[in-house]
């Protein structure tokens, strides 16, 4: 990433004065001072109109989404499939609670669960958002909607804090553990790289404004089909 130039500005001052032997200033020091009492005039003037530039600047594919979303959103993108589109109203909420943007939470139950409340994986993750046992309380019903997205996406929230907002690093470290955020993408998994490979262009698609997105339905095709089909039964869908 390219980085701005800095600016450094340096004042210059004049430190000497002449002194004849009556303690008057000397006659060939008047012309200098006068220059330089000038020319520091003129500095002083143009540093009030100089600002520094800032050392560098840091870029994201994705913008920065810790704030809290616009209470007035009224649902998610049109992208998403009717099984993650069911939870549309119940997304925003939730997301909204957990201070985050509720197209982000949609992408991570799109590709986690497709919708599905019931889904467990192999691995023993649970629910909408596929939330491993010992994020929960132990009152708590993992297959509670709520409850799974308040324990899925309050890891959400913490895992983008420490990606300082980075999308893309975000779902990496809600796939693979918070703490290869700050490894090199080369100690991923096969498995967290196919996850941002899918889930980052996915988000972007959804905060871009279009109406259908090729990285969701490359997704689908490949690994999503059964998973949706099980889904749509599971809520009742044609």
């Amino acid at each position: 990433m390219p980085r701005a130039r800095s600016t450094k500005i340096y004042r210059q001052t004049a430190a000497t004065s002449e002194y004849d032997g009556s303690g008057c200033l000397s006659g060939f020091a008047i012309i200098p001072l006068t220059v330089i009492f000038i020319s520091a005039l003129l500095a002083s003037v143009a540093w009030n109109y100089v600002k520094p530039l800032p050392i560098s600047i840091q870029t994201y594919d994705v913008p920065d989404v810790t704030r809290t979303p616009d209470s007035t959103s009224s649902g998610i993108s049109p992208i998403f499939r009717p099984e993650v589109q069911y939870w549309a109203d119940s997304i925003v909420k939730w997301a909204s609670a957990s201070s985050l943007d509720p197209n982000l939470a949609a992408t991570v139950m799109q590709i986690e669960s497709c919708g599905d409340p019931n889904a467990k994986s192999s691995a023993g993750a649970m629910g909408l958002f596929q939330v491993m046992p010992f994020h929960f309380h132990a009152t708590d019903n993992p297959y509670d909607p709520g409850t799974n997205a308040a324990r899925g996406l309050n890891y959400l929230f913490r895992s983008l804090s420490a990606a300082n907002g980075d999308a893309r690093l975000a779902m990496a470290g809600y796939n693979g553990g918070i703490s290869i955020i700050s490894r090199g993408e080369w100690t991923w998994s096969a498995q967290t790289k196919r996850y941002v490979y899918f889930g980052a262009p996915i988000y972007q698609d959804a905060i871009s404004g279009v109406e259908s997105s090729s990285a969701l339905n490359e997704w689908y095709s490949k690994y999503g089909a059964s998973l949706c089909r099980q889904a749509a039964k599971r809520l009742g869908l044609p």
